[in-house]
C-alpha cells in the first residue's frame, strides 16, 4: 500500500492519472486478506476473505483484488517446458448464489515475483447493494490445459509471508462530501469536538521540549500580507502511529497586515478594500481586514483508519499557495 502511495503521489504532482485507482477517485481503501491456507497437500483453489464492515459505500467508483504471486522455488515446475498456466478468480459459493468467473488470465510462472491485479468491480457493485454485507470472498484456481493445479505451487503459498505480502483488496471511490482531516483525527483519538483540542496539545507536549519565549527588545513594523513557511510534522504531533506517509509536509500560512493601500497582488475583495480604507481613517472603529490563504491546493495521506484498516486519501486544502487580504 505504501508503494501504491507513492505512484499515486507521483502521479498527482505529474498531472497523470496512477494505477489502482478510478480516475475521478480521491479515496483508496485497503483490505487484507484474513483466509488461509488448508492443511491439505493439494489445494485446487485458494480462499480470499475481506471483511468490508467498515466501508463506506457512498461513491464507490472501482474494486480490484491485488495477490503478490512470488518467485517459484519448485523445481519440477521451472524445469518443465511449458511454464504458462491459467488463473481463473471467481465467487465463493454461498445460498443461491451462481458460480461468476470474474476475471481470468495466463501466466508465466517464470516471469516472478509479480502482484497480479484482478478487476472485481463488475462484481462488487452488485454486491455492494446489499446492505448487510460485511464480508466479500473470493476463489482462485490454476488451471494446466484444462487440469487443476496446485495453486500453491505456483507461488501463490501464504505460509510465512510478511504483512506486506498479504492479498489485498483495494477500493477507490469519491466522496461527495468534502472531508475533514480533523475528523480522522477526532475518529482516531476518541475525543469529542470539546475536548480533541486538549487531547493533541498532551500529545504534542510530551514529544516536544517546553517552549521558552524571548523577551521582545523593540516592536518592529508588521511585514505586509504574505505567505510564509509551516512545516508539519506528523512525528512531533504523535500521529505518525496512524499516519504512515507522509511523515511531514510544507503547509505555509499567511502572516502580515493588510495596510492602505492594498496592493493588487493581495487580490483584495472590494469589502476588504473598504474596510481597510476605513480602518486607515479610524482605527479604533473599524479592524484590518486579515491576511487569509486564497488558494490552497490538497495532499494526499496514507493513513490507518479508526477500522484498522490503510487508507489512502486526497484531503482538499492542506497547502496555501497564496495569501490576499479578506
Amino acid at each position: 500500500m505504501l508503494s501504491l502511495y507513492r505512484t499515486l503521489s507521483a502521479a498527482e504532482r505529474s498531472g497523470v492519472n496512477g494505477s489502482g485507482r478510478h480516475p475521478a477517485a480521491n479515496t483508496v481503501t485497503s483490505f487484507v486478506d484474513k483466509g488461509q491456507d488448508e492443511a491439505f497437500p493439494y489445494a485446487r483453489k485458494q480462499k480470499y476473505i475481506f471483511n468490508i464492515s467498515a466501508l463506506e459505500t457512498d461513491g464507490l467508483l472501482g474494486a480490484e483484488l491485488r495477490i503478490l504471486r512470488t518467485q517459484i522455488t519448485d523445481p519440477r515446475r521451472t524445469q518443465t517446458p511449458g511454464s504458462v498456466y491459467s488463473l481463473r478468480l471467481s465467487n465463493c459459493l454461498a445460498d443461491r448464489q451462481k458460480l461468476v468467473v470474474i476475471d481470468s488470465r495466463s501466466v508465466d510462472i517464470l516471469d516472478g515475483p509479480k502482484w497480479e491485479v484482478f478487476n472485481i468491480w463488475k462484481l462488487f457493485k452488485n454486491y455492494r447493494k446489499e446492505q448487510q454485507l460485511t464480508q466479500l470472498c473470493f476463489e482462485l484456481e490454476a488451471l494446466d490445459r484444462g487440469r487443476t493445479v496446485d495453486v500453491r505451487s505456483l507461488g501463490f503459498g501464504r505460509a510465512g509471508r510478511q504483512p506486506k505480502e498479504k492479498a489485498l483488496l483495494l477500493v477507490s471511490g469519491r466522496t461527495r462530501k468534502r472531508d475533514l482531516f480533523f475528523n480522522e483525527v477526532k475518529a482516531r483519538s476518541g475525543q469529542d469536538d470539546k475536548t480533541v483540542y486538549d487531547f493533541l496539545f498532551n500529545q504534542r507536549r510530551k514529544r516536544r521540549a517546553p517552549h521558552t519565549s524571548r523577551p521582545a527588545k523593540g516592536k518592529k513594523p508588521k511585514p505586509r500580507c504574505t505567505r510564509r513557511p509551516l512545516h508539519v510534522n506528523f512525528k512531533e504531533m504523535g500521529w505518525d502511529d496512524w499516519i504512515i506517509a507522509p511523515l511531514d509536509y510544507e503547509a505555509y500560512h499567511c502572516e502580515g497586515v493588510c495596510d492602505f493601500p492594498l496592493r493588487s497582488h493581495l487580490e483584495p475583495t472590494n469589502h476588504a478594500i473598504i474596510q481597510t480604507l476605513m480602518n486607515s481613517m479610524d482605527p479604533e472603529s473599524t479592524p484590518p481586514s486579515c491576511c487569509v490563504p486564497t488558494k490552497l491546493s490538497p495532499i494526499s495521506i496514507l493513513y490507518i483508519d479508526s477500522a484498522n484498516n490503510v487508507v489512502y486519501k486526497q484531503y482538499e486544502d492542506m497547502v496555501v499557495e497564496s495569501c490576499g487580504c479578506r
